[in-house]
């Protein structure tokens, strides 16, 4: 494993599931303060990073479609979520004297930064760690199509997915123990294989502008940093 990153900046998206920990809701701070860790390991190796974080921790706006509500709304209110999750990542990282910025899809000037990609830009290039939170500010997409978006709009060299487990499988090995690891696949194959990795929007984003899906699991500490210099455990999804 040489020392060397293989990717110089990237686009890290970690679900809200992530941040729960043994708990059943909300937010765990120590686990928020150990994904803060592997990201500072990131960026003390050179790596620029983007982060999107998810919000089923705190809520889905699907589920209350489910339920005979308003889609629109409770998408609204899913943006919400992964904002507060958002400022508590980088409540974490500001703890480590790690330089990080929240920019929102979604205005919201008392309490960050409105999200466009100059802003982006400007904020990697002063070696920050930028946080998006909101999605992409649109019902009906998911955080993962926000991720594969900002990873385009940033100029990502690749998608790391933090995932429950190390790579993508034919199933859920949790709940199938026949299932089997993939190490690499095209997104051509993903789609083909309804792997749900990501969501198909996000994959096809991802195909569109060649960019690599590493996926793996975000609960190895240090995980992140070996995985950025070829080691670890991940699968790999590239059409090159």
């Amino acid at each position: 494993m040489s020392a060397e990153p293989l990717y110089k900046r990237v686009l890290l998206k970690a679900s809200g599931e992530a941040l729960m920990g043994n708990q059943g809701f909300g937010i765990d701070v120590a686990v928020a303060d150990r994904i803060a860790s592997d990201i500072a390991e990131a960026r003390a190796m050179g790596v620029e990073v983007g982060v999107v974080v998810g919000g089923g921790n705190i809520f889905r706006g699907v589920a209350v479609a489910s339920k005979g509500g308003d889609r629109v709304t409770g998408d609204h209110m899913g943006m919400l979520a992964t904002i507060i999750n958002a400022l508590a990542l980088a409540t974490s990282l500001r703890k480590l004297d790690v330089d990080t910025v929240v920019l929102s899809a979604i205005a919201m000037p008392e309490i960050c930064e409105s999200f466009s990609q100059r802003a982006t830009l400007f904020h990697l290039s002063q070696g920050r760690v930028v946080i998006f939170a909101g999605g992409t500010g649109n019902p009906f997409f998911t955080t993962d199509s926000a991720a594969a978006l900002r990873a385009a709009e940033m100029g990502a060299e690749a998608i790391f997915k933090g995932t429950q487990v190390d790579g993508i499988y034919t199933a859920d090995p949790k709940k199938d123990p026949t299932a089997t690891r993939f190490d690499r696949l095209t997104h051509s194959e993903v789609l083909q294989k309804g792997l749900a990795v990501m969501d198909i929007a996000a994959v096809a984003l991802a195909r569109e502008n060649s960019i690599p899906i590493i996926v793996f699991s975000i609960h190895e500490k240090g995980g992140f940093a070996e995985i950025l210099t070829g080691g670890g455990r991940a699968t790999i999804v590239t059409d090159n």
